[in-house]
């Protein structure tokens, strides 16, 4: 959506690069975005999922999420990462990508430390702390490969997951009905599976 008022314009400078954010919406839906854009230029409804422009006019980003009780703290999609879902839109009319269907955490040093895991790389898959925000969506891709809660992922595709190339980011550079292979830890013993990506829910 390009928000409540057209034609609004704000002005402030980028803070900060390639930070990693989890955003969510009033259904309780989540999602992680990586490598983003941070701003303080103001973004409210009247310029959510606008363009956000550097000083000679070049689009550098689309604004998408505000740090909430914070203000003037805002964050943008870089536009390298979007251009798919430019095609997309180009070609069927509407953004088409491809989603896996757990809900996860990241892993680092502290966070094994802290829960006694294994390994600190990879993403722990974990339920919320509300009802709707389940580990594994049933029917989901994730769903029929049999993965559940408290697996950990630690590869797509021989791409190991950690700070420097993230989960969602080798997702987005995925195709709906492409066959991606993971290497999971399951109760202390690594596994692989094959799961085939589907349309997002909200396609």
């Amino acid at each position: 959506a390009l928000g409540e008022y057209r034609n609004t314009v704000s002005v402030g400078v980028v803070s900060g690069l390639a930070r990693s954010i989890t955003a969510g919406n009033n259904s309780g839906n989540t999602e992680v975005l990586d490598h983003v854009i941070q701003t303080d230029a103001a973004i409210n409804p009247g310029n959510s999922g606008g363009p956000l422009l550097d000083l000679s006019g070049k689009v550098i980003g689309v604004n998408v999420a505000i740090a909430q009780g914070s203000q003037n703290i805002g964050f943008a999609l870089p536009v390298n990462s979007i251009k798919s879902a430019i095609e997309s839109v180009k070609m069927t009319g509407k953004i088409i990508r491809p989603y896996l269907g757990i809900r996860y955490v990241a892993l680092n040093i502290e966070m094994k430390e802290k829960n006694n895991l294994m390994v600190d790389y990879g993403v722990l898959v974990k339920a919320g702390a509300s009802a709707n925000e389940l580990a594994v969506i049933p029917g989901s891709p994730a769903d029929k490969a049999g993965i559940v809660e408290n697996d950990i992922i630690l590869e797509i595709d021989g791409v190991k997951l950690n700070n420097e190339t993230s989960f969602a980011s080798v997702i987005r550079g995925k195709n709906v009905g492409q066959v991606i292979n993971l290497k999971i830890l399951h109760k202390g013993v690594e596994k692989k599976v094959s799961v085939t990506l589907e349309v997002a829910k909200d396609n």
